[in-house]
């Protein structure tokens, strides 16, 4: 059972989690870094957005994959996740479609704002 996090101990499935999620955090700050490079904004906007990516798949490894999507599309955070996942898109596509980088920042400060919402939406009362 692939998709089932419970076929896991516990163990690995926390340390997987803190790889993921670590990971996650090291890409957006190289991405933040590399920012200010000449012609940096494409490796800023992909590597933000893999940083986002890899913070959101490291819950797979707690709650697995299924549980996951399944909560991620529950009514109460359906608005939500479309919006953390459409800025993700919108972020790649500004910098490799439409070739705006202002757009593409614009975007990742959009993107930091909607995964702060999602990741909100867990909490009780916090939405």
């Amino acid at each position: 059972k692939v998709l089932d996090a419970s076929t896991l101990s516990l163990g690995t499935r926390v340390r997987w989690f803190a790889i993921c999620f670590v990971a996650g955090i090291v890409c957006s700050i190289l991405g933040t870094a590399l920012l200010w490079l000449p012609k940096g904004i494409k490796l800023f906007a992909v590597f933000y957005t893999l940083g986002n990516i890899a913070a959101l798949a490291s819950t797979c490894f707690l709650m697995g994959p299924l549980k996951q999507l399944k909560a991620m599309f529950e009514p109460k955070r359906l608005i939500a996740t479309v919006v953390m996942l459409l800025f993700l898109i919108l972020t790649l596509c500004a910098v490799f479609w439409w070739n705006k980088k202002g757009l593409a920042v614009l975007f990742c400060i959009l993107q930091f704002l909607a995964m702060t919402w999602y990741s909100l939406s867990y909490i009780p009362f916090a939405r």
